[in-house]
């Protein structure tokens, strides 16, 4: 069976169960069909390619491979997953209570310092250090060993990697809808597209 769904994230919400508030990350789950299977002998590999959700028109790349694997509609996105799947049933595999892993992109903060950035509480405001206030200080260790070390927190882009939030549990799912709730929060902003895993 396929353990993982892609979604996109449209809002928070909340329940609340025996008095006690649970908040709600809500879900969009476009229909996932398989388009081809792919495999690599060399290699091993094996891999299903879905389609996800609908569009009205492809660009000349998709609609190249679609027309090669001889697919009929176009999908929104087009995404691969590591085992030979034959069909998608997403009320079988979105099961509520069920733990999952959620992978998307967290939100971008641009170019922060290092206090919002790492949490650093900054220097003294007084004794003449008017503006070193939110700088991190010294960056080195002396003589030894002379240099910055690596990985060192220092100022920089914050934001706009893949977080894994792990052991969310699925609240509801309405096959219907396609409305997925999860309880928790999920990174990324609204509309962006997250990977469930099912545990």
């Amino acid at each position: 069976m396929n353990k993982q769904v892609y979604a996109t994230k449209t809002e928070m919400s909340q329940t609340f169960v025996e008095g006690k508030r649970i908040p709600l990350t809500v879900l969009t789950v476009d229909p996932h069909v398989v388009i081809s299977q792919k495999t690599i002998d060399k290699d091993g590999y094996q891999a299903t390619v879905l389609g996800i959700g609908n569009k009205k028109k492809a660009n000349k790349p998709l609609a190249g491979f679609l027309k090669k694997v001889g697919f009929g509609t176009t999908p929104k996105s087009i995404r691969e997953v590591s085992e030979e799947v034959t069909d998608v049933n997403l009320a079988e595999i979105l099961v509520p209570g069920s733990l999952v892993n959620v992978t998307a992109t967290s939100k971008g903060k641009g170019t922060s310092g290092v206090m919002k950035r790492w949490g650093m509480h900054g220097g003294p405001r007084t004794h003449g250090q008017s503006d070193r206030g939110r700088a991190p200080g010294s960056i080195g260790r002396g003589t030894t060993p002379g240099r910055v070390v690596k990985g060192k927190h220092m100022a920089g882009r914050m934001g706009n990697v893949n977080v894994t939030i792990e052991n969310l549990k699925i609240h509801s799912f309405d096959a219907q809808t396609g409305i997925l709730q999860i309880t928790g929060s999920i990174p990324g902003s609204r509309g962006a597209v997250t990977k469930i895993t099912i545990l």
